[in-house]
């Protein structure tokens, strides 16, 4: 999917936000639908299925979590969340309900831009089925043989890295919450595994980062979770 003529869904009750968001979308060649509450963001969802919604969490009558909540059951479009900052555990509960990411109020236009170039690209990609190796700068997977190099040298991983491995490429892109890689990779019993997660991404980060000290797959989202970036020309870090 290119950028051009995707539809946005815009959901906000401040109509400053609004229009300065159907503005900026408009000027760069998307196509927007807004919302003013929650019922009516899920009916215009449901009748125009946009490609992408912008969805803030604060909502007059259905919940910008309920959204969440009932798209996710129905569609794998991607959700933005605009929130408030410093709410995080509205944040991690979208996440954990389906958001793919989220950008904190107030925020920079560009950086929305940005989230959604990334959203976009990603369903894209998806949409042209499972591919047999993954490459991005000096990383590469082979997931029928399970080989993974760096720089060409191959690298050791245990089963579990591994596994954590293939979670992070198969959302690349996407915050993932501590929550969502404990149920992934252990099951749905995984609330006495947080420390070994925290063990695992550090383990990961030593055998696939040219500098594990200041990672470039595997950044920390401070509060949440982690995202693993594939796009060295597109800042997808979060403070």
């Amino acid at each position: 999917m290119s950028k051009s003529g995707a539809h946005i869904l815009v959901v906000d009750d401040e109509i400053e936000i609004v229009r300065a968001l159907r503005r900026s979308l408009t000027a760069h060649g998307y196509k927007v639908l807004t919302a003013s509450s929650g019922e009516e963001a899920f009916e215009v969802t449901s009748r125009h299925r946009p490609d992408l919604l912008l969805l803030d969490l604060l909502l007059p009558g259905m919940s910008g979590l309920e959204i969440c909540r009932r798209v996710r059951a129905e569609s794998n479009i991607p959700i933005i969340v605009l929130s408030v900052k410093g709410a995080e555990r509205d944040k991690v509960e979208a996440l954990d309900l389906g958001a793919d990411d989220y950008v904190s109020k107030p925020f920079g236009m560009d950086e929305v831009l940005a989230r959604v170039r990334v959203a976009l690209r990603h369903v894209a990609r998806a949409q042209t089925g499972t591919q047999p190796n993954f490459h991005a700068g000096p990383l590469w997977v082979d997931f029928a043989l399970r080989r993974v190099q760096l720089n060409g040298q191959d690298v050791q991983l245990t089963p579990t890295e591994y596994d954590l491995l293939k979670v992070f490429i198969a959302h690349r892109g996407k915050i993932l919450t501590r929550k969502m890689l404990l149920k992934e990779i252990w099951g749905p019993e995984t609330h006495a595994r947080t420390h070994s997660l925290h063990v695992y991404v550090a383990q990961l980060r030593r055998k696939i980062e040219l500098s594990p000290e200041d990672p470039r797959f595997i950044l920390t989202i401070p509060g949440v979770g982690y995202r693993f970036n594939d796009d060295p020309d597109t800042e997808l870090r979060l403070v």
